[in-house]
């Protein structure tokens, strides 16, 4: 017959009771730590999670912003790489296509703006002109895909003539230049003398 480990300790029963207090102690901080100790493991998976999560989540958020920024770069590009023709020639022919006739235009002396674009801009006039073919002719200026905007629109009407209006708009072109290429030896303060030194 086996004998229990308590009493082969030689213990007395007072030891006993103590030995017996702390085993059942153990007991029950196993059977309870055990299902403590995975629910913090499971805890701090769960949170490991979230932080990734919100990892991906601003990673995507990223891509989408770079998409936008790179479409917008890219939009910019196609709109100056094709440049403007001569605006009194380009805003005769548009009248045209409407039934308009331009009286009159008058080119402007060119203008920088910063060292890579050039403003251009021409003034026309047109006559007795109705404000449907005015509304297309703006229209056509919007949508013509070349880098131009009308930077001035005066429309008055003409006394005792129904839908009759004179307008004078003004349309500006902008031209972007590449920058020329620098070689690696060439001096900055050179390059900036030369600079100053162009029309």
């Amino acid at each position: 017959m086996a004998v229990p480990l308590i009493d082969r300790l030689g213990l007395n029963p007072r030891e006993r009771r103590l030995v017996t207090l702390m085993l059942m102690v153990v007991g029950v901080l196993a059977v309870l730590g055990i299902p403590i100790a995975l629910a913090s493991l499971v805890h701090s998976r769960d949170a490991d999670n979230q932080e990734l999560s919100a990892a991906i989540s601003a990673v995507q958020g990223a891509r989408s912003q770079v998409r936008d920024r790179q479409a917008h770069k890219d939009a910019f590009a196609t709109r100056y790489a094709k440049k403007a023709p001569s605006l009194a020639g380009y805003l005769e022919q548009t009248a045209h296509q409407e039934k308009l006739e331009v009286t009159d235009s008058v080119d402007r002396p060119e203008q920088p703006h910063g060292k890579r674009y050039t403003e251009r801009s021409t003034s026309a006039h047109l006559k007795k002109a109705g404000m449907y073919p005015i509304a297309k002719f703006l229209e056509s200026l919007e949508k013509s895909g070349y880098p131009i905007d009308v930077s001035r629109l005066n429309i008055r009407r003409r006394v005792g003539e129904p839908d009759s209006y004179d307008v004078e708009v003004g349309v500006s072109a902008y031209d972007r230049h590449e920058a020329p290429a620098t070689s690696p030896s060439a001096s900055p303060s050179v390059d900036e003398g030369s600079k100053d030194k162009q029309p």
